[in-house]
């Protein structure tokens, strides 16, 4: 886990502690005794070594099994790529967990399904808690006139740029443009680092591209995407990408060689000059790589501004759980003070205003992140999300690939996205 100086960590608690006395709810949410003892199963796709879980696992876990006697909480790590798939093959197997950290895309297509429990029913405080969190983040859990979820934690994706490799290259600011960023690009490969680099081009990936460059996906109301992904000013976005990929300023980790260096290692090496990542990077790099010292720029900004993709989880009820009397507490638990406070100590950003508030006294470093939130924008609000951004990312790899023109994959995207926006 991340240690803190003694100062900031004294800041943070007396800040806990007066935001707890104002609200006039315990530091730890209120127990429940229950009459047998019963296990709830949390799924979530933090790493098992990661900060996180040695919060969760260490610290809040004992802290709500403690205030809640006779329940234990089993939670259960599966990497990101995999969760949903789970999700989905568990449903149809009959072998869901009692509660869930899902992204906050997948809601929709989990509360379509059947899968989920509507909490603004099950939960006849839901309104308490709900009005805790930002109008944004709670919205990600509406769908046909319910909320499936509470949010849990957001976040977006900003630049982190290489101080060192930038200086070798004689650049001494992170490029703040599109234009500014193509100029970068030659020096720095002269000076042995590549300009950019990401892992894919799905929607978490592309959006911040796109936004910035003053593109879109759909129409505002999500209706049709023909005439908006294929749109000129996307072409010319799209484009730059390409260009700067086949002029080797970007390497093929963009295009899933699963021989290229990673772009959490990438960067604090000096390969990459800059990557877009989240918070949740900072505790990671303090415990690999010591040494560095990450430095956070906004997503360089294009004819749209500087745009980014807002991420983040929630967390849902299982419709088949059987204690759901637990879950519900377990979910009112990552509400509190204390699972908020703790969780944004290893980067994870707060969804209660009035934790947010005060986040400067945990980390400095969310200023950058609380600045990119003011223009960054939510995915498609679909049940076919899934589905959406693997068709995104499969013909923006045809054109980095060269099998298809830029025109011609987002012409094709555009075609086979349309129709499941009716759906």
């Amino acid at each position: 886990m991340q240690r803190f100086k003694s100062k900031a960590g004294s800041k943070a608690v007396t800040a806990a502690l007066a935001l707890a006395t104002a609200l006039g709810t315990s530091f730890v949410a209120p127990g429940v005794a229950h009459a047998e003892n019963v296990t709830i199963t949390f799924w979530h796709a933090y790493s098992d070594d990661s900060p996180e879980v040695k919060t969760i696992t260490g610290i809040l876990i004992p802290r709500f099994e403690a205030e809640h006697p006779g329940v234990t909480v089993k939670q259960v790590a599966i990497p990101y790529d995999s969760l949903h798939t789970k999700l989905l093959t568990a449903a149809a197997g009959g072998d869901l967990p009692d509660v869930a950290r899902a992204d906050l895309a997948w809601v929709p297509e989990l509360a379509n399904l059947g899968i989920l429990s509507p909490l603004s029913t099950e939960m006849p405080d839901f309104k308490k808690y709900s009005s805790l969190v930002f109008p944004g983040t709670l919205a990600t859990n509406y769908f046909k006139g319910k909320y499936y979820g509470l949010p849990l934690d957001t976040n977006t994706r900003v630049m982190f740029w290489n101080k060192a490799a930038f200086a070798k290259a004689g650049i001494s600011k992170a490029p703040a443009t599109f234009a500014e960023l193509k100029a970068a690009a030659p020096k720095l490969k002269k000076a042995g680092a590549y300009l950019f680099a990401d892992s894919g081009t799905g929607g978490w990936s592309s959006l911040p591209w796109i936004w910035s460059g003053g593109g879109d996906i759909t129409d505002s109301k999500f209706t049709v995407s023909t005439g908006y992904l294929n749109s000129a000013k996307n072409i010319a976005t799209i484009q730059m990408l390409v260009d700067l990929y086949k002029g080797g300023y970007i390497p093929n980790l963009i295009t899933k060689n699963k021989s290229a260096i990673g772009s959490s290692d990438g960067l604090p090496k000096g390969n990459y000059a800059t990557v877009f990542d989240g918070p949740w990077m900072y505790p990671i790099w303090k415990g690999q790589y010591p040494n560095y010292a990450p430095t956070a720029a906004l997503i360089p900004a294009g004819p749209g501004g500087s745009v980014s993709v807002v991420g983040g989880e929630d967390i849902v009820l299982m419709s088949t759980s059987t204690q759901k009397a637990a879950a519900l507490d377990f979910i009112r638990y990552t509400l509190s003070t204390d699972w908020q406070l703790s969780m944004a100590k290893v980067g994870q950003m707060p969804v209660r205003k009035d934790v947010s508030a005060i986040l400067p006294s945990i980390q400095p470093y969310y200023a950058t992140f609380a600045e990119q939130l003011k223009t960054a924008k939510p995915r498609i609000p679909s049940p076919n999300w899934p589905k959406i951004d693997g068709i995104l990312d499969a013909n923006l790899q045809n054109a980095l690939n060269g099998k298809m023109t830029v025109k011609a994959a987002l012409t094709a995207a555009a075609k086979a996205i349309d129709p499941l926006l009716k759906s």
